[in-house]
């Protein structure tokens, strides 16, 4: 059987920072905690945990705690957070990728010269939230096509136009057209980051290449979703798992090739496990 493993897979650059963050912190010891998880994938969390970081999880959890260091997690929080860490006199790493803070700064900047805030992405993930905590002024989030239809911003004022940095490009670039055919003004950041369009274009590439394939990530990782759905849509036969554990593949005698991508919150070793299992068993 043929093994398609894409090189952009595994941890991209602002988690790898986050993740290694977390670990030069634990030896200098002391109390850690982050703010939510930081990374979307259980396998690291819990790993972590076991070495007595601990995740908080709620404003609430924030308030109850009077001495340590709070890290960051790679998503980014709200600036409302932020704001209460530093009051309550805690250390703060903040391990938010370099790029997601780029989106703050845009932003910040342009609600300020009175632009209307268009963020595109999934309005309950945390860096959408962690965005539009940012914005002085008015605030849309846009998920899909629909919603960009029937979108119509205030006293037909400026919009500027940002994106999550794990969106699907191929759709930002649809919703972006939808704003600019209707005549509205329009600044465009594209701000989807390169690792991400890099990744979407090689496992496109490879599912559409293979008689199976298979997607690495976390349940709650939106970069591996998207990843999933592209290739769902080049290869019928694609699996979405967390570990090897997961993994089932159907009708072996006709599967003949296999692709492995994975998410940008999952271990190289994870990769490996499912390549391996792969390799020896099919």
């Amino acid at each position: 059987m043929e093994i398609k493993v894409a090189d952009k897979s595994g941890f991209c650059f602002g988690v790898k920072r986050a993740v290694d963050s977390v670990y030069e912190r634990l030896e200098k010891g002391g109390k850690i905690y982050t703010y939510g998880p930081i990374i979307h994938n259980e396998q690291v969390v819990g790993e972590l945990e076991e070495r007595g970081v601990k995740v908080i999880n709620s404003e609430e959890e924030l308030m109850g705690i009077s001495e340590g260091t709070v890290i960051i997690r790679s998503h980014g929080v709200t600036k409302h957070i932020y704001d209460l860490i530093e009051n309550r006199g805690l250390e703060v790493v903040d391990a938010t990728c370099p790029f997601v803070k780029k989106i703050h700064r845009i932003v910040e900047k342009e609600s300020r010269a009175g632009k209307h805030i268009i963020v595109i992405g999934s309005r309950k993930h945390p860096e959408v939230e962690g965005i539009i905590s940012w914005v002085e002024g008015p605030v849309t989030v846009i998920e899909n096509e629909t919603e960009a239809d029937e979108f119509t911003p205030e006293n037909r004022c400026e919009i500027c136009v940002v994106s999550q940095t794990t969106f699907n490009n191929n759709k930002f670039k649809e919703l972006v057209d939808i704003f600019q055919k209707k005549g509205y003004y329009v600044s465009v950041a594209n701000t989807i980051c390169n690792a991400t369009e890099e990744r979407q274009t090689e496992a496109k590439k490879i599912a559409s290449s293979v008689d199976a394939m298979i997607v690495i990530g976390g349940a709650g990782s939106s970069n591996t979703q998207k990843l999933y759905e592209i290739c769902k849509r080049e290869c019928a036969n694609t699996q979405y798992i967390q570990t090897v554990d997961d993994l089932v593949l159907d009708s072996i005698d006709s599967i003949k090739s296999v692709g492995i991508t994975a998410g940008a919150s999952t271990p190289k070793k994870i990769i490996q496990e499912v390549q391996s299992y792969v390799r020896a068993n099919f």
